[in-house]
């Protein structure tokens, strides 16, 4: 039996075409791609612009169940069913993350795909790529540095230094960040204040970039950003401190959307990357809107499962950028199933038709969930080796007694040729004019119902619970005009509940929120319940311990 290769085995063997070429099927010609070497590009914000007046493609998000150690792979199907719809005659264009540092040499790995089903330079996109996330780090650290020199100087704007709640950024997972006090060592080196740092990918002004239409709209909402508050409780924002026009220039370059290609050589937009749990989860306005107007298709994708990436996709991207999908494919394996089922990791081998069945309730609720907001649905089983027969057709039966289709796809090790009848079925679906998007809540109910909304209908809690500060909070941002924001809530990826341990599909469990941040740039609330962190930790055993540069120069490790 020939041995498999690797992810970044498969990667590095591609047979990468000229980025100018790639751009060439899309009408972008040369002279608006900015090269990063031969493989990677940016696209001019004036070719974007001129694209204004074109007729938008199909919108299809691809989504998933509750991620499980097992795998799910919904970006290695996010880039199978873009190849998919090109190998039907169709033009299709993917539009996915940036992948972080934080996660690539911590547990999750990065965001290029996997098998024969990748976007390419594997390499540069999970590690320093063109940037953007130095440039994003830059921008918010810049921020944080003009208020403690503020401060310092005198403090004009009469900030309540107790009441600061911009925090400093970077893209790793260093749990010992999390809280710490600044300016020590004297007088010469500011007022000492409690502080931390976040990982980038949970930055406001990542989730800035990722909603901006274009850069005057990037500068205003950098304007917008709270970072405190004075001694009378007013909010203090980034362009009292006269910043907001420094951080649109760290950020001018990364706001154009990086044009790379699939392993089969059709284009994908790879922009911005908002983590799901503790932000959007979705990539750039910017990138998803050129694509629908440069191709039939766009595929894109939103983080974990559908709870968290695909609500937050539809109540806050598509709700601010009036996007309107056309249909959604949910991303499931036979292994996850069966460990929302109660099976071990170390025993998914073995064939256990009854426990599938019972973790088939998680996929079931998502599959419910994605219909409210009245997008039409399939399901995808992205396939392993070692599903069985039966194992396959429990879920089919199952999706099919839902009203809908599960299809067996086969893109990991087949590329494209494995997910035809998966792309014939999305196209089905976005041609039948069946999607009747709307958003779950509408603006003009309170902040705390909106939370509510979203924890009893997406959830299925029966109770959330917050402080009266909490509560407070939320109404006096609401007197201060912020009330008609959509809500963000940062929530584990593991369960419908806030307790990671929870599998299948729960019900009345409750949901404490115990902290609320206002994204006023960004145009959101941000809500944090159990306990959920904007700076991750390593595991015990981290991925950067199995990273290394082989004899001949390239990296292992990687995937």
């Amino acid at each position: 039996m020939p041995s498999i290769k690797s992810d970044i085995e498969i990667a590095r063997a591609a047979a990468k075409k000229p980025i100018f070429e790639v751009g060439a099927k899309l009408g972008i010609p040369a002279d608006q791609l900015a090269p990063y070497g031969h493989d990677k590009a940016k696209v001019s914000a004036e070719f974007i612009a001129a694209q204004a007046g074109k007729k938008d493609g199909k919108l299809i998000l691809v989504t998933a169940i509750n991620p499980t150690p097992a795998g799910e792979g919904k970006t290695t199907t996010t880039v199978g069913l873009g190849d998919g719809l090109n190998r039907i005659g169709k033009t299709a264009m993917i539009c996915i993350r940036e992948a972080s540092l934080g996660p690539c040499f911590g547990a999750k790995g990065g965001a290029a795909g996997g098998g024969y089903a990748q976007v390419v330079p594997m390499e540069d996109i999970n590690l320093h790529f063109t940037g953007d996330f130095h440039a994003i780090t830059s921008a918010h650290n810049l921020l944080a540095a003009m208020i403690d020199n503020h401060i310092y100087w005198g403090n004009e704007e009469n900030i309540d230094i107790r009441r600061i709640v911009w925090r400093r950024v970077m893209d790793m997972n260093d749990r010992a960040l999390r809280s710490m006090v600044s300016s020590l060592g004297g007088v010469a080196n500011g007022f000492p204040r409690q502080g931390g740092f976040d990982i980038t990918v949970a930055s406001e002004v990542m989730a800035i970039l990722c909603l901006a239409t274009d850069l005057k709209d990037l500068e205003r909402r950098l304007g917008d950003i709270i970072i405190g508050y004075r001694f009378d409780r007013t909010p203090v924002h980034a362009r009292d401190l006269k910043a907001d026009g420094a951080m649109a220039v760290l950020l001018k370059d990364a706001m154009q959307p990086n044009l790379v290609q699939t392993l089969e050589n059709n284009p994908a937009f790879v922009h911005g990357g908002p983590f799901a749990n503790i932000a959007h989860g979705c990539n750039s306005v910017t990138a998803t809107k050129t694509a629908l107007k440069l191709a039939d298709y766009a595929v894109t994708e939103a983080g974990f499962g559908a709870d968290l990436g695909a609500e937050k996709f539809f109540d806050i991207k598509c709700r601010k950028a009036g996007l309107r999908p056309d249909a959604a494919v949910i991303v499931a394996t036979v292994r996850a199933l069966k460990m929302n089922g109660g099976v071990k990791k170390e025993e998914l081998g073995t064939e256990d038709v009854v426990a599938l069945k019972k973790g088939c309730a998680n996929l079931g609720r998502h599959v419910a969930n994605v219909r409210r907001f009245g997008v039409p649905v399939v399901v995808a089983i992205n396939h392993f080796v070692s599903d069985t027969d039966a194992e396959i057709a429990a879920v089919k039966e199952f999706v099919s007694r839902l009203g809908a289709e599960a299809i067996l796809c086969q893109h990991w090790a087949k590329g494209s040729a494995g997910i035809e009848e998966l792309a014939h079925k999305v196209v089905e679906l976005a041609e039948s004019g069946q999607a009747k998007f709307q958003p779950l809540y509408g603006d003009d109910i309170s902040l705390f119902e909106k939370i509510e909304i979203v924890a009893s209908k997406i959830y299925h809690a029966g109770e959330v619970t917050a402080d009266k500060a909490v509560r407070d909070q939320l109404q006096t941002w609401e007197e201060q005009g912020y009330g008609k924001l959509p809500v963000c809530i940062a929530k584990t990826q593991y369960s419908f509940s806030t307790d990671p341990n929870l599998r299948g599909a729960p019900e009345g469990h409750i949901v404490p929120v115990r902290e609320v941040r206002l994204s006023a740039g960004a145009g959101f609330v941000v809500a944090i319940t159990g306990e959920i962190t904007t700076m991750p930790g390593l595991p015990k055993s981290p991925s950067a311990e199995r990273i290394f540069l082989n004899e001949q120069g390239y990296i292992e490790g990687l995937f």
